[in-house]
């Protein structure tokens, strides 16, 4: 009886070790889609020195779970701390991001007790990991495929939609059907205020920074600036040499074009390779190891691009790996390659500024407001406690709020340099809006005329709903026009006529005509 009952135990052990083992360990291998499941769901399980949260942010179009993880030791509800996304695997043959990320996720759990400057980040920094974006098309793809279109999209044989291609457009009216996965990510970012992110695909190596959509087709361009050249101004043979000089694909340059080539420039640098402008098969060479988008190639409905756009958010597309699904033997180097540019990377979330907007007479924050860095025309919202972020390097800014039922306000902060051997710190601000009932001598401040305003028209579809609603965010008379038009707003319930005062006005000038004549 005691020799099964000692076998019993001895079973249950082993169980046990087992299961440990499989928790703490993660092997240089390609996990299918079930197994990546397992692995998150096993790293949550066991990780104790810091807080986790898995949750599935939606399905692809063959429901498969697309599994996000959340990896933090700042305090639940501390106030100012910056979310930070890793997305990987976007396109299904690209298969090498969603390692990486499962890599960096294990290394920064297992350092986070042994160094300091992963204890400091993991402190004041929320991280979020979604291994694949694209888990159908990675199920059809096969290891060793190097090129090619094969599995690059959704669907059963991976071959329907590009989600790379997927989203609402800056410049242009994105008539692409919104895929679920795309979808799952919009609705993501509606929720938690990101301010930095990543996009990991494969293909060749280099840092790509916003935007890749471009205004006009360069025909037109082209088209346009031949017209301003006559006859009288040139010969037929300069014109060709002056045409022949433009770039086949010009930058399409972003306000924040300064942030996004330091940012890309950071990962390029801390990479082992890519700052030496490493030539795939395309041979293709990137100065630095860095590139705009468009001036790589122009398309439309990219996901970095409407991150920035839409939600203020800083996003590249990182290329890692001129193979895009290469041997699981190479793995390992890859992540040798990738893991100091990765740190360095999410530490920039700290390079910035960082506030609260509050009413000044209740001390409630106030989460409806337009907000912009002045002389960077891209507007950005509060979160729904009225935080707010923004990526900027050193310097003297202001930062322009605009909130319904509020008087506008320009406040001026500055942002702080840091050398290499200093960890970054966000400048903190609060900043109290004055309720537009209350008089005040002061003057109302305005945006400055010489600034051009950015002007939109985002489109997004809601599967679920299955309706459309377009975003218009063009100027102020039209944002305060999206607030009138909306019966249950603050603002237009301010403006809601009081009968009883409209009757006593009336009957008041009745009266004071009456007198007179």
């Amino acid at each position: 009886m005691w020799c099964e009952r000692l076998h019993e135990l001895c079973l249950t052990l082993l169980v046990f070790f087992c299961i440990v083992l499989e928790c703490s360990c993660l092997t240089f291998k390609y996990h299918n889609n079930s197994e990546l499941e397992q692995v998150l769901k096993n790293f949550t399980n066991s990780t104790t020195n810091i807080r986790t949260r898995l949750e599935k942010i939606g399905s692809s179009l063959n429901k498969i779970p697309l599994w996000a993880i959340e990896l933090t030791a700042a305090e639940k509800d501390a106030l100012g701390v910056p979310n930070i996304k890793l997305i990987g695997n976007i396109h299904g043959n690209e298969a090498v991001g969603r390692e990486i990320i499962l890599n960096f996720m294990e290394y920064l759990r297992t350092e986070y007790d042994r160094n300091t400057t992963i204890q400091w980040l993991l402190n004041n920094t929320r991280i979020h990991f979604l291994p694949t974006m694209n888990p159908d098309g990675f199920a059809v793809s096969h290891e060793g495929m190097c090129a090619g279109e094969y599995g690059r999209k959704n669907g059963k044989q991976g071959d329907v939609e590009d989600l790379n291609r997927n989203f609402p457009d800056f410049f242009h009216d994105n008539k692409i059907p919104r895929q679920p996965e795309t979808v799952a990510v919009m609705n993501w970012m509606k929720r938690i205020p990101f301010i930095l992110s990543a996009g990991l695909h494969g293909g060749a190596v280099v840092a790509n920074y916003p935007f890749d959509t471009v205004k006009e087709e360069r025909w037109k361009t082209l088209l346009r600036r031949i017209e301003t050249v006559t006859d009288s101004q040139v010969e037929y043979e300069m014109r060709i040499q002056y045409l022949a000089s433009i770039p086949i694909n010009p930058p399409s340059l972003t306000p924040d074009d300064d942030v996004f080539r330091h940012l890309a420039t950071v990962y390029s640098q801390n990479h082992l390779t890519m700052h030496k402008g490493v030539i795939c098969d395309d041979g293709k060479k990137f100065q630095g190891g860095i590139t705009n988008g468009a001036a790589w190639y122009p398309f439309s409905g990219g996901m970095q691009d409407y991150n920035y756009a839409k939600h203020g958010c800083m996003e590249l597309t990182l290329e890692i790996s001129c193979c895009k699904f290469p041997r699981a033997s190479e793995l390992p180097h890859l992540w040798d390659e990738n893991k100091m540019a990765l740190l360095r990377y999410v530490m920039e979330a700290h390079r910035g500024v960082t506030g609260q907007l509050l009413d000044s007479v209740t001390n409630e924050p106030v989460s409806r407001a337009d907000l912009k860095i002045v002389g960077r025309n891209i507007t950005f919202h509060p979160s729904n406690k009225g935080e707010f972020w923004r990526l900027l390097l050193p310097g003297n800014y202001q930062i322009q709020v605009d909130a319904p039922g509020y008087y506008p306000i320009i406040q001026e902060f500055s942002v702080k340099n840091f050398s290499a051997a200093e960890l970054p710190s966000l400048t903190k601000m609060k900043i109290l809006l004055l309720n537009d009932t209350i008089p005040t001598t002061a003057k109302p401040v305005t945006s400055s005329s010489s600034s051009t305003a950015v002007k939109w028209d985002f489109k997004e579809t809601r599967i679920e709903e299955e309706e459309e609603t377009t975003i218009l965010e063009m100027n102020h008379f039209l944002r305060h026009f999206q607030y009138t038009a909306d019966p249950n707003s603050e603002y237009n319930n301010g403006l809601k006529p009081n009968f009883f005062s409209c009757f006593l006005s009336m009957l008041v000038i009745e009266v004071f005509v009456f007198t007179i004549l």
